[in-house]
C-alpha cells in the first residue's frame, strides 16, 4: 500500500475494537474493508475474495510488534490471539485484558482498553506504510557489540534475552533467531547452582527425567488438538502408528488410572494435589515422567478457572517430595533416580495469574528446596520471548544478585 492509499488510523481502530467485540474465531463473519484491503498482496486474488487467514495474521504481526510487556500482553488478550483463548467470549477476554493491568473490567473499559487497541491500530497503520512496525519507545538500545556477548560459563546475558522479543518484530532486515535455551547462575539461601530457562514449545523438551503439568482439580486433561502445556504433552505422548493414527492415549489412560484409585468417584481432588504418570512416547526423547500438578479450580457455569498462588506453591512443594519417594523406590530397586525436573508458569495461562505472580509462587517452593540443599537439575520453561525475559529478570533477582561460581 503506498503512502497516498494509507488508511485512516480512526478507520483501522474502528474495525479493530470490531474484531475485539467478535473474536478471532467469527472474523469471516465480519465485514473488514480495511483490515481486507491493508492485509491483501498485490495482484492476489479478486478485490471481493474472503481473507481470513491473512486478516489475522496481519493483526498477529501488529500485536507482536508492540514489542512485549504489559500492553503486548493486554492486546493479546483482548483479541483472543493469546494461547488458548481464541473462543472466549469477549467479556472473558475483556476480564483477563483487565488483569493485566490490575483493575477493574470497568475501569480498563474505560480507560486501557482504547490505548491497547488504539496501538494496535497504530501498528497496522505503520505496516501499511511499508515502515517496520515500532514498539513504543522504551529507552536506548543495548550496544551492538554487548548482544552477543556471553558469560564465560554459557549463562545468558540479559541482552540476550531482551533481543528474543526482537523475532516478533518486521524488520528490513533479516535479525539473528534468538537462542532457546539459557543458563541463569541463581542463589537461594546461601546455595548457588544454575536454572536452564527454555524458550519453546513444551513437546520440544528433550533429555528431562520430569516435567511438571498444569492440570484442573478434576485431572480432566484438555483436548489434544488445543495448545496448552497439558494438552501438548497428552499429544505427545500418544503412541500412533506409521500413519499418524492414534493407537494409546498413555498420558490420559494413566492419569485416569490414578485418579481411579486415589480420588473420589465424581469429586474434585484438593487444590495442590498431584499425580504422577509415565510420559507415553516422549519416553523416546528422555522424558521419563510427568507430573500433573492440580491448581486449577473449575468455576461453576463459566469456562475460567480460579487459581491461588498458595495452592501453586503447595503443588511445587509436592513435586519435590514425589521427587524424593520416587528416587527412594528407584534406589532401592537399583534403578536410575530422577534428578532434571522442568517447572513451566503454573496458573500464568487461563488460570489468570500474571507471569510475574505465578512465577514467584513457583519459586516459593523452589526456593525452599534449594536452600535446604536439594540437589536438582532446575529447568524453567516459556514460550514467550518476553516472559523469558521477565522470568531471567526474576530469576536474577532472587535472593540478591546472583554471583558466578567460582572457577577451577
Amino acid at each position: 500500500m503506498s503512502p497516498t492509499q494509507l488508511p485512516d488510523h480512526g478507520a483501522v481502530l474502528a474495525e479493530v475494537r470490531e474484531v475485539r467485540r467478535a473474536g478471532i474465531v467469527r472474523l469471516r463473519e465480519l465485514r473488514l474493508p480495511v483490515l481486507t484491503g491493508m492485509s491483501a498482496s498485490p495482484g492476489e486474488g479478486s478485490p471481493g475474495e474472503p481473507r481470513f487467514p491473512a486478516v489475522e495474521r496481519l493483526l498477529r504481526t501488529a500485536v507482536a510488534a508492540i514489542g512485549g510487556g504489559t500492553l503486548q500482553e493486554a492486546a493479546e488478550f483482548s483479541l483472543g490471539l493469546a494461547q488458548g483463548t481464541r473462543d472466549w467470549p469477549p467479556a472473558d477476554r475483556r476480564r483477563r485484558a483487565a488483569q493485566v493491568y490490575g483493575v477493574s473490567v470497568e475501569r480498563f473499559r474505560k480507560n486501557q482498553e482504547l490505548m491497547v487497541l488504539g496501538q494496535v491500530a497504530e501498528q497496522l497503520v505503520r505496516l501499511a506504510s511499508g515502515a517496520p512496525a515500532q514498539p513504543p519507545a522504551t529507552g536506548a538500545a543495548a550496544p551492538a557489540s554487548d548482544a552477543g556477548t556471553a558469560p564465560a560459563d554459557g549463562s545468558a546475558p540479559a541482552s540476550a534475552l531482551t533481543s528474543a522479543s526482537a523475532i516478533s518484530e518486521p524488520s528490513a532486515r533479516p535479525r539473528p533467531l534468538a537462542p532457546s535455551h539459557h543458563r541463569i547462575p541463581v542463589r537461594a539461601g546461601g546455595h548457588g547452582g544454575h536454572v536452564t530457562l527454555h524458550v519453546h514449545a513444551v513437546d520440544l523438551l528433550r533429555d528431562i527425567d520430569v516435567v511438571v503439568s498444569p492440570s484442573n482439580t478434576h485431572l480432566a486433561l484438555p483436548e489434544p488438538y488445543k495448545s496448552s502445556v497439558a494438552a501438548s504433552l497428552r499429544r505427545a505422548g500418544a503412541v500412533r502408528d506409521p500413519a499418524g493414527r492414534l493407537v494409546e492415549d498413555s498420558v490420559r489412560d494413566e492419569l485416569r488410572a490414578w485418579s481411579d484409585r486415589f480420588a473420589a468417584p465424581g469429586l474434585s481432588v484438593a487444590p495442590g494435589t498431584v499425580a504422577p504418570t509415565g510420559a507415553g512416547a516422549l519416553a523416546w526423547q528422555g522424558i521419563r515422567r510427568i507430573f500433573h500438578a492440580a491448581v486449577a479450580v473449575p468455576r461453576p457455569g463459566t469456562n475460567d478457572y480460579d487459581v491461588q498462588p498458595a495452592d501453586v506453591t503447595r503443588a511445587v512443594t509436592r513435586v519435590f517430595a514425589l521427587l524424593a519417594e520416587e528416587n527412594g523406590r528407584s534406589a532401592d530397586a537399583g534403578l536410575p533416580t530422577l534428578r532434571s525436573l522442568c517447572l513451566p508458569l503454573l496458573g500464568a495461562g487461563r488460570g489468570g495469574l500474571t507471569p510475574a505472580v505465578s512465577f514467584a509462587a513457583v519459586w516459593a517452593a523452589v526456593e525452599a528446596e534449594l536452600a535446604r540443599g536439594g540437589d536438582w537439575d532446575l529447568h524453567f520453561l516459556v514460550r514467550r520471548p518476553e516472559r523469558a525475559l521477565l522470568v531471567a529478570e526474576l530469576l536474577a533477582s532472587t535472593d540478591g544478585a546472583p554471583t558466578e561460581e567460582p572457577g577451577p
